[in-house]
Formats: C-alpha cells, sequence, structure tokens
C-alpha cells in the first residue's frame, strides 16, 4: 500500500499560500508509516514548532492500473473517506526556499490520519461532495469536490502515467482553504457532508 497526495489542487488554497497554480497535477508520497487510522491522537513532532492541518477527501484504490484512460478512470476506486493531511510548514517552507522536496515536511509518521471508507454509491455526484474540518467545534475548512482544478478521475489518469496503482493504495485528493496550524490539546473533527468521520485530538 502507498499513499499519494495531491498538492495545488484547490485556487484559494494555492492563494493563501502565494503559490503558483501548476499546468498539472502536483503529486508527492507518504510512507506507509504516516496513515493514522481508528481515530488515534496524534503526538505533536518534535522536530516543527508549525504543524498545520489540510483537510482533504482521500481515494482507495480498488484494482491494479497502469496508463488508465480518464474515461475509465472512475472503475480504479470503488470508496471514498476524509483524511488530514499534517504539514510541519517550517519545514515545507525551508525546502521550498531551496528547491528541495517536502518528504519530510509530509511524510513523518502519523501525517495522514484517514476516517473509515464508504462506497462511493453513497454520493450522487462525486463532483458535488461538501467536507469540512473543525478544531475545538470551531469550522476551520469547508470545500466542495466542484471547486478541485483536477477532478478523482483526472487524478487517477495522470499519475498512473508514471506510476502503477495497485488495490488498497490511497490517494490524497487536494485541500481548499483555510488551513493553519494545531496546538497539543486540540480536538479536529473531519465530516463529509454533515456526518462526522474522523476524530483526532493532537497530544
Amino acid at each position: 500500500m502507498k499513499i499519494l497526495a495531491i498538492g495545488r489542487n484547490y485556487t484559494e488554497h494555492i492563494k493563501e499560500l502565494n503559490n503558483e497554480t501548476p499546468d498539472a497535477p502536483v503529486i508527492f508520497f507518504k510512507p506507509d508509516s504516516a496513515l493514522l487510522v481508528n481515530n488515534k491522537p496524534l503526538y505533536y513532532p518534535e522536530f516543527t514548532r508549525d504543524l498545520h492541518y489540510e483537510v482533504e477527501i482521500v481515494l482507495k484504490i480498488c484494482k491494479h492500473g497502469r496508463h488508465i484512460d480518464p474515461h475509465f478512470a472512475h472503475k480504479y476506486y470503488n470508496e471514498i473517506a476524509v483524511g488530514i493531511d499534517f504539514t510541519a510548514r517550517d519545514i515545507q517552507q525551508k525546502a521550498k526556499e531551496k528547491g528541495l522536496p517536502w518528504t519530510l515536511a509530509k511524510g513523518f509518521d502519523g501525517s495522514a490520519p484517514v476516517s473509515r471508507f464508504v462506497s462511493k454509491e453513497k454520493f450522487e455526484d462525486l463532483a458535488n461532495i461538501h467536507f469540512s474540518l473543525t478544531i475545538d467545534g470551531k469550522e476551520r475548512q469547508r470545500g466542495n469536490t466542484g471547486m478541485m482544478i483536477h477532478s478523482f478521475d483526472q487524478i487517477i489518469a495522470y499519475i498512473s502515467q508514471f506510476i502503477t496503482l495497485k488495490k488498497g493504495d490511497l490517494i490524497f485528493t487536494g485541500t481548499p482553504e483555510g488551513v493553519g496550524p494545531v496546538q497539543i490539546g486540540n480536538t479536529l473533527e473531519a465530516y463529509i457532508e454533515n456526518e462526522k468521520m474522523l476524530e483526532v485530538e493532537i497530544k
């Protein structure tokens, strides 16, 4: 199982971080040790002083695929979840300034909490799914998959031109505006539509 993630896939999030809009999806990896499940807490890493949350819809790949045609990409995932792409923003900024990879800023242990998965058949329109994040009961992020620059199918087709997708792989599909820091003691709750799917306490 591998975890792939898409950066800069929501226009307003690109603006809030003063980034350039990419011509193609920006892809990065998280190792399997980043995965955090069953609402387990995240222990604030000692190597950062600026830990940020980024709520995202996550796809689970259901079959092997390479060079997938966009018209058939929908057949390669059958479940979705909500996840948080935790980012050590200070480490990421230093890497960006030097033109270096974001691996340590994005891929540290526990940096990818993911909720339980639900069938995509539950949703009438995959391009119109609302999702959100609260911290200590206050909403911080709200997005809709219709706001993505690159759709689910486009993401899968693009990645598969370079990397073979296998059953069980996870894809974080990007975050909307509203990202920010967390502190020890915060409780984060993530929702798909109005259903609470994920809870993460920062310890």
